[in-house]
């Protein structure tokens, strides 16, 4: 999936397919997005308003919580099996999910520390973080400046949770710009998500999905300049050697074939 997922609120069938249409994957939400009294509603919307299980997963509310055991009852009526575990947590109850594909949503500061643990389950496809419900179990109120850049203890999250991914070949998602009509904040945040190796970027509004598109998909510049680059790197035959004046060697070559692979 990816490397655009939409999230669009359970409870709202008219816009599974608006979602479908627009996104490369819909995140089909039983947790923050639905009042506690829509929920029971949402879950018969979601068994008969079925999308392509291929394209589209399912956020279930916190495993501690009655909640989620009603969410997986109804998922069983459905033909989805990837779901998204909202404030994951707990290594052993996400491993008892036999039978769906889960991303793991570390947004709490439990969640991140036990995001390396999580990430090496065989039924764990993928990891995801959330900055403002991490915020709040540490007692803050607020994970960004004025400016919209991160405050240190998001920026350390996203990256524990990003290394932890990347360490047991596991997806990095990275988590959502709140901050809709700032698209050219976005495409910052984006463009670094895809730099940093996240393989893909959430978004909750049809608007953000082609900035995160733009992200990920190479210029002709760029893709021109890594041919280049690898061809070169036949033509040498030699482990290190230098193209247009900088040094290259094994891991700029493997960045090179990032490129490509994205293209």
């Amino acid at each position: 999936m990816g490397p655009a997922l939409l999230f669009a609120p359970a409870d709202r069938p008219e816009r599974y397919n608006k979602a479908a249409e627009r996104a490369d994957a819909v995140i089909l939400d039983l947790e923050d997005a639905v009042a506690p009294d829509a929920k029971a509603q949402a879950r018969e919307y979601l068994i008969g308003n079925q999308l392509n299980p291929a394209t589209t997963m399912v956020r279930i509310n916190a495993l501690d919580t009655p909640e989620s055991t009603l969410d997986l009852a109804a998922l069983a009526r459905t033909e989805y099996r990837t779901i998204m575990v909202a404030k994951s947590e707990n290594p052993a109850a996400v491993a008892a999910l036999a039978g769906y594909q889960v991303v793991a949503l570390c947004e709490t500061a439990a969640g991140i520390m036990a995001a390396p643990a999580l990430a090496q389950l065989n039924n764990v496809v993928a990891l995801m973080w959330g900055a403002e419900d991490l915020v709040a179990s540490l007692g803050g109120t607020s994970s960004r400046f004025a400016d919209g850049s991160y405050r240190a203890v998001a920026v350390q999250a996203r990256s524990q949770l990003l290394l932890a991914a990347g360490a047991f070949g596991k997806t990095a998602i990275d988590s959502i710009y709140a901050d809709i009509p700032d698209l050219l904040g976005l495409a910052v945040e984006a463009d670094d998500a895809v730099a940093s190796g996240f393989g893909a970027k959430a978004c909750i509004h049809p608007s953000q999905v082609a900035v995160i598109r733009g992200a990920y998909r190479p210029s002709d510049a760029a893709i021109a300049e890594a041919t280049e680059l690898l061809a070169a790197a036949e033509d040498a035959g030699t482990g290190v050697f230098a193209f247009r004046g900088q040094m290259v060697d094994g891991p700029i070559l493997k960045h090179a074939q990032q490129i490509l692979r994205r293209a």
